[in-house]
């Protein structure tokens, strides 16, 4: 056994919130995996942190903008030669805004897709590069109603996660017979997070009914995504509560 593969298996969640991200970076922390999450702002991790460590996990939190190509090339550089494998990385920033057309700035439509698919991109690359060298590895890029059909209101959302989309399916063609597993789960529902809460009461009445997405199930399924064997993986699911039309 050479001394790359002793060192111990990393998971990268970019955009690791207070429900979903946190969620998916905790499960693989359960599994072993030594936990790298990022925000905007370091100190908006801290409570996760504490959580991993609590359960007994390692975890590293950085402040990072994922829009930033200098960044991000310096955290993957990083996590490879100070901690340990990316073996996981997971691409969870959320860009969801609601305008008109008529109200869309250019502002907000190039800072959404910024967010969404240039982020998602640059953290895509970066996650490839360090993985392709051992042919091994799991990609995941989290999807939305918006990924398959444009609301209204939403032409910044869908746009930006349109293209998220189309960089998953060619990042899997592409990287697939090399070894590496990319996935595009599509969150098609409310998830329990206090922006629902505060701002949508009736839709987070659901709750009692199992009517809106618990973020530990999302990350249940991410979990078994990068479990999948090479002869029947997944690269696009949609995980939805059952009161969701669709």
């Amino acid at each position: 056994m050479n001394e790359s593969q002793k060192r111990p298996p990393v998971a990268v969640v970019i955009g690791a919130g207070d429900a979903t991200g946190g969620a998916i970076a905790q499960r693989f922390a359960r599994e072993g995996y030594i936990t790298v999450v990022t925000r905007r702002h370091r100190e908006a991790l801290d409570s996760l942190l504490e959580s991993i460590e609590a359960e007994g996990g390692q975890a590293h939190g950085f402040g990072c903008d994922a829009r930033d190509e200098d960044a991000m090339v310096e955290l993957f550089k990083h996590v490879e030669q100070q901690i340990g494998n990316i073996e996981v990385m997971v691409f969870n920033i959320g860009a969801n805004v609601r305008y008109s057309i008529t109200e869309t700035t250019e502002r907000v439509y190039r800072k959404v897709w910024e967010m969404a698919a240039l982020a998602g991109f640059l953290a895509g690359r970066e996650a490839a590069k360090a993985m392709l060298p051992r042919n091994k590895g799991t990609i995941i890029f989290t999807g939305a109603t918006a990924s398959l059909r444009g609301g209204s209101g939403f032409s910044a959302f869908s746009g930006a996660k349109f293209a998220l989309r189309a960089l998953g399916q060619s990042m899997a063609r592409e990287l697939g017979p090399k070894g590496i597993h990319v996935a595009h789960p599509i969150i098609d529902g409310a998830i329990d997070t206090d922006f629902i809460r505060d701002n949508f009461p009736d839709m987070y009445a659901r709750k009692e009914q199992d009517g809106i997405l618990n973020p530990e199930h999302i990350a249940e399924q991410y979990w078994q995504i990068h479990c999948q064997p090479r002869d029947a993986w997944t690269h696009e699911l949609d995980l939805r509560p059952w009161m969701e039309t669709f």
